[in-house]
């Protein structure tokens, strides 16, 4: 298939597991996986973890992150992956076969650039990126890819202009508003801090306000919001931000979108680069990721931060790793830890006891790739939201890994 420039090549994985085939009604088809055995999947070294296929996007760009979405009406599950000149969108109806669908540009006359992210709300897709001129937020609503079976070149069904660049934008989907975070390039850039959006009409988006933390570091390079259900008992109910500010992890009360307040702040020893995290559901913990501390020569480190007290959180453990992969984005489900490290791939961890992670499984996503030097290439990011129970992990160079827990093998 050829599109866009693109050279596009679909990888589904080749092992029927056949056993109890015609056990199953006429209507349903097993999945076709590779499984992880004696370490490996095809290629791919692994644990834990099996191959269902991948998504190979080639040119001279680089995939970087990657979201997903449920089609309420039809329950298909897509993969909505970043790339250096746009989204791409891929139909998981088959996910051992899954299509490639659509490609939505970047903004015209904006730059190509490694970053890109991308989140949900309401069936549409809101698409920020960094460094990248007068990009704004494009706004596609999700449904128009209902029923779509052949490949075509989509276009916004709005761009929001109030920001031009955003290095991320998260989205809490239980208020209906959008925090574009690390702002550049003009527009309101509400000091690289939060730039708040009402999503109330999903594609109509209106700005709301503005958070800029002021007690250090004000650049907000990724955020988790939510509506607070912790211990914190001042706090319950609020809509708090909890912000990745390069060398401190930010926390504030967003309620009031006129008037949001800082209300505490936290640093850590040997810090590199604070980038990105996610809580636990209890909302006690939150676990995060220092993308440049490995090239001081330490290995990798997940920090488990106590936010009982959201005035004053605090890194109660550490988390050293058996390799020394720069870390990347990470994501919570339950008593489980998704974290996508660049050369040592996605690693699994049970965090059934919240101060201790310990490794369950992991994938390789780019066996080229030393996970014993810290180094910004490979993978980016995943998504482990599916219902499905399956994994969508980016490449940079690789394109998009489709992967199942081996429990979860069809038998």
């Amino acid at each position: 298939m050829q599109s866009s420039g693109f050279a596009v090549a679909l990888l589904p994985v080749g092992l029927v597991l056949a056993c109890g085939v015609e056990m199953l009604p006429p209507e349903e088809e097993l999945l076709v996986v590779t499984p992880c055995e004696m370490g490996k999947a095809d290629i791919y070294p692994c644990e834990g973890l099996d191959l269902v296929a991948r998504v190979e996007l080639r040119d001279s760009g680089v995939v970087n992150d990657i979201w997903g979405w449920t089609d309420p009406i039809t329950g298909v599950e897509w993969v909505l992956a970043g790339h250096s000149d746009g989204t791409f969108f891929i139909s998981l109806e088959d996910p051992d076969d899954p299509l490639l669908l659509g490609f939505l540009r970047r903004t015209a006359d904006t730059r190509s650039t490694i970053w890109r992210d991308i989140k949900v709300y309401r069936d549409h897709a809101y698409i920020v990126s960094d460094l990248a001129g007068e990009h704004g937020i494009q706004v596609f609503d999700l449904r128009l890819l209902r029923g779509m079976t052949a490949y075509r070149n989509l276009s916004p069904t709005y761009t929001y202009d109030e920001v031009h660049s955003a290095h991320n934008i998260a989205i809490n989907e239980e208020t209906g508003f959008a925090f574009a975070t690390g702002m550049s390039s003009g527009g309101t850039t509400c000091g690289s801090g939060l730039h708040m959006v009402d999503l109330s009409s999903p594609a109509d988006p209106e700005f709301a306000g503005c958070f800029s933390y002021t007690g250090g570091r004000s650049y907000t390079h990724d955020a988790q919001c939510v509506v607070y259900r912790g211990p914190d008992a001042a706090y319950r109910g609020a809509e708090i931000c909890l912000g990745a500010n390069e060398v401190l992890l930010s926390i504030a009360d967003v309620t009031d979108k006129e008037s949001p307040v800082a209300i505490g702040s936290g640093s850590y020893p040997d810090v590199g680069y604070l980038h990105q995290g996610w809580l636990d559901a209890g909302h006690v913990y939150f676990y995060t990721n220092d993308e440049l501390d490995e090239f001081r020569g330490g290995r990798t480190r997940t920090l488990i931060w106590d936010v009982r007290d959201l005035n004053d959180p605090f890194v109660v453990a550490e988390h050293v790793h058996e390799t020394g992969a720069s870390d990347h984005n990470l994501y919570v489900v339950g008593d489980r830890m998704y974290q996508s490290n660049y050369g040592a791939g996605l690693r699994v961890f049970d965090i059934s006891d919240r101060e201790a992670p310990v490794e369950i499984a992991f994938f390789d996503t780019d066996p080229g790739i030393d996970e014993e030097v810290p180094g910004l290439n490979g993978s980016w990011s995943n998504y482990p939201f599916f219902a499905s129970g399956i994994i969508a992990v980016t490449s940079m160079d690789g394109g998009v890994f489709l992967l199942l827990p081996s429990e979860l093998r069809p038998e």
